[in-house]
């Protein structure tokens, strides 16, 4: 639905789309960040997942105030059997001609890209549990942290960057990301304690600044796809974008498990922990040569900015 509202659209606009959505999740995440904890200690895990169960249906009460047209033709009522073979060959033809332009290729190519450098989330996970001693309770408490800074993340995309243009966007957001991402070197290394920061803050501020820059530098990934999937292919070739990018993720996640264990890090091993960090933020530099794949810059028009005017 986002797509086809934010289709032919400025960047501008189809921010604002996306960023309204993106917004509504993060709030969500605060409210359940901040509920779930009591609610359990309080009721107990059965009240918990009954309540969680029973919420679905409200979006299934607010489905009867979305307008759309129904589609007419064979699209419409298509049984299994060979009626359901050939439309869904018809279906697969028509994303791989839609995925296959050059102005659908090549941004998908840089996101996945993008996404496929490795991180080392799990080595630091392992770090903070068995090493610093984090308790549950307290990583609860960093979970409600980041999903504050996602709402920040949107609102500072939203009102600052959804005109910038995406490849500037993307040079900058990368190269201050492998700047910041470096701080978990003195997390590792215990020289935030010379700074008199205690461990628990600096996770708490780390986790803050980078969830944060990681949300508005996202939100453009999310822009793009939208606007660069055409018409009639809007729900398959979104969830095929979103899904490549997944995948680069994954790939992310296995070289970097791959680095953790070619510099001997585990569970209880972690004295090359910080070389570990630093090659891992390091390689996200390595997509920028790449920027050229991304659309280039389009000016808003007097008809999107009254649209924008509207929506917001």
């Amino acid at each position: 639905m986002v797509v086809e509202r934010a289709r032919g659209e400025s960047q501008s606009m189809s921010g604002s789309l996306q960023s309204l959505c993106w917004g509504s999740s993060a709030f969500g995440g605060i409210v359940s960040a901040y509920f779930s904890g009591s609610l359990v200690e309080a009721y107990g895990v059965r009240f918990v997942f009954g309540a969680t169960s029973l919420l679905p249906l409200i979006t299934s009460a607010v489905s009867v105030l979305v307008k759309e047209q129904p589609v007419q033709g064979p699209a419409r009522g298509v049984s299994l059997g060979n009626g359901f073979i050939e439309s869904s060959k018809n279906n697969f033809t028509q994303l791989w001609g839609a995925v296959k332009q050059p102005s659908v290729l090549l941004p998908t190519l840089f996101i996945f890209l993008w996404q496929a450098t490795p991180h080392s989330d799990s080595a630091m996970f392992f770090f903070t549990t068995n090493k610093l001693g984090f308790t549950p309770e307290f990583l609860g408490r960093v979970k409600l942290v980041t999903s504050v800074a996602s709402l920040i993340g949107v609102g500072l995309y939203n009102g600052f960057l959804k005109k910038v243009p995406l490849r500037k966007i993307f040079l900058v957001m990368t190269l201050i990301g492998t700047a910041l991402g470096m701080t978990q070197v003195l997390l590792v290394t215990g020289l935030n304690r010379q700074f008199g920061i205690s461990d628990e803050w600096f996770a708490i501020g780390d986790s803050l600044i980078i969830t944060v820059l990681g949300q508005a530098s996202f939100m453009p990934v999310l822009v793009l796809a939208a606007r660069i999937c055409p018409q009639g292919m809007e729900a398959t070739l979104f969830a095929t974008l979103m899904s490549i990018s997944n995948g680069g993720s994954v790939l992310g996640g296995l070289i970097g498990a791959g680095l953790t264990q070619v510099f001997g890090v585990t569970k209880d091993r972690f004295d090359n922990l910080a070389f570990l960090i630093i090659l891992c933020n390091l390689s996200s530099l390595l997509p920028l040569p790449l920027l050229g794949l991304l659309p280039g810059d389009e000016p808003d028009t007097k008809d999107n900015t009254d649209i924008e005017m509207k929506s917001n």
